[in-house]
């Protein structure tokens, strides 16, 4: 595949910290099943976490075309046989691609989306997953309101310039909208670049 015609886009984000995700994930995520990976994006953490997860069938879901294709290609690089082709999955749907799931993962869309793609994320995750199920988020967040950096205090305003309905949103936010769903706030963990793993679980 030449350079010119390969659709793999890469984001030098990932490269940063996949390997600190992953250490996450081998703890907190089920031995087996299906992972729902939602807005997938390049694709570049679908095919190196079912690589590095052999035995979960990974499903990479996204919105946008682009993404999709790229998502195509890297797994075709990556060849690994757990790692499902891509679907295209809008989280503010009332019907999503995947019934059921055994755990559902998101990193970097809970900012750079309105708050409405947050409230049909976690209801999208209440309709699919089993009790028990875990629901992880990657990224930054604020606490009682509050910035954790000066850095993301300015990424804030940047994305809120960019767009009046982005924005990093208070962990308490998505902690109360988690629990309408049935969904209880487990752990909070410090992650590279003032960002965190929040995991939730699906009660019975």
């Amino acid at each position: 595949m030449s350079e010119a015609s390969d659709p793999r886009l890469y984001y030098p984000h990932v490269a940063r910290n996949r390997a600190a995700i992953l250490d996450v994930l081998r703890r907190v995520l089920p031995p087996r099943g299906l992972v729902l990976e939602i807005a997938s994006g390049s694709g570049e953490h679908a095919a190196y976490f079912a690589k590095e997860l052999p035995a979960l069938l990974w499903q990479p879901t996204d919105p946008d075309p682009q993404a999709l294709a790229s998502i195509a290609a890297h797994r075709a690089a990556t060849n690994a046989a757990n790692l499902l082709a891509p679907l295209y999955l809008d989280v503010t749907s009332q019907q999503w691609p995947v019934e059921r799931a055994d755990a559902l993962l998101c990193n970097n869309m809970i900012h750079i989306s309105p708050w409405a793609v947050t409230e049909g994320l976690v209801a999208g995750a209440g309709r699919t997953l089993p009790a028990g199920g875990i629901l992880y988020l990657y990224g930054p967040y604020k606490i009682d309101g509050r910035h954790t950096a000066p850095s993301n205090q300015d990424f804030d305003a940047s994305l809120r310039a960019r767009n009046v309905a982005w924005g990093i949103r208070d962990l308490a936010d998505v902690a109360d909208l988690a629990k309408r769903h049935n969904f209880k706030l487990v752990e909070t963990i410090k992650m590279p670049a003032n960002n965190l793993s929040v995991i939730f679980r699906r009660e019975p």
